[in-house]
């Protein structure tokens, strides 16, 4: 029995004649009152047991992050004393966001936009860096700027701007409820459960990336430099890879 479903709570008065039909409404008004407390106690049994799960695996990917970064810093420092170069480990995440609209705008990089799903001015989606992704930006780099996003920006951006696709609507990540019961399937609970199978690019990657909404970014505060010249440009400009740059203009758009 559903919670908002209210149960009559009737009573009789000692001494008086109480018609059949009165006497079983009251034996069915006392059952479903016990069902819905048994339901109650379990669903809120289910929800403690949940929260706690989401608590302790949030916290197993704190400790790996924190232990990602000091392996980081160990190994620079050991190329620092030895002499050498350390080479920073290739990025596995970008960061793809739509910095033009519609206009003049010819029929292939159309379909790839539609395809990665930057639709509207300001979209923005995570993507795995792999090659297809890569020729795929070769051919909207003049319409689009990427980059390497941190855990930081992730978190940011799916804590504020996070909407989740179901049943193709636009539903806000308000509760974990409606991320367990699209991708509980999949062992995804909650909101740190999404953010690090993003940041990680995990198994799952794919699956998360769907049932994210594409990002609606606001205007950056200061404006853009020129959308005409790419970043890498000597004169300088807004398309093209960032890099890690690409935080700080999210960081002015979110």
């Amino acid at each position: 029995m559903a919670e908002r479903y209210a149960i009559s709570k009737d009573t009789v008065v000692e001494g008086a004649v109480v018609p059949e039909l009165v006497k079983l409404k009251l034996e069915r008004n006392a059952a479903l009152a016990e069902e819905k407390q048994k339901a109650s106690a379990v669903q809120k049994k289910d929800r403690a047991e949940q929260r706690h799960s989401l608590k302790m695996r949030t916290l197993k990917f704190e400790k790996e992050y924190a232990s990602h970064q000091r392996k980081l810093v160990t190994l620079r420092r050991q190329a620092k004393i030895d002499g050498n170069f350390f080479v920073e480990p290739e990025a596995k995440l970008i960061f793809v966001m739509r910095i033009v609209g519609i206009i003049k705008l010819s029929p292939k990089p159309r379909k790839v936009l539609q395809l990665l799903r930057l639709k509207q001015l300001h979209n923005g989606v995570f993507l795995k860096v792999n090659k297809p992704i890569m020729n795929m930006l070769k051919l909207i780099q003049p319409y689009v700027t990427y980059g390497y996003p941190t855990l930081k920006t992730v978190r940011e951006l799916v804590y504020k701007r996070g909407f989740g696709k179901v049943n193709k609507q636009r539903i806000p990540l308000s509760a974990n409820e409606i991320i367990s019961e699209t991708l509980g399937e999949h062992g995804l609970h909650g909101v740190e459960d999404i953010i690090h199978e993003i940041f990680t690019v995990g198994p799952k990657f794919k699956q998360v990336a769907n049932f994210l909404w594409p990002f609606k970014l606001s205007a950056p505060k200061g404006g853009f430099i020129c959308k005409r010249h790419g970043f890498c440009e000597q004169r300088g400009g807004d398309w093209g890879n960032r890099e890690e740059l690409i935080n700080d203009l999210i960081s002015r758009m979110n």
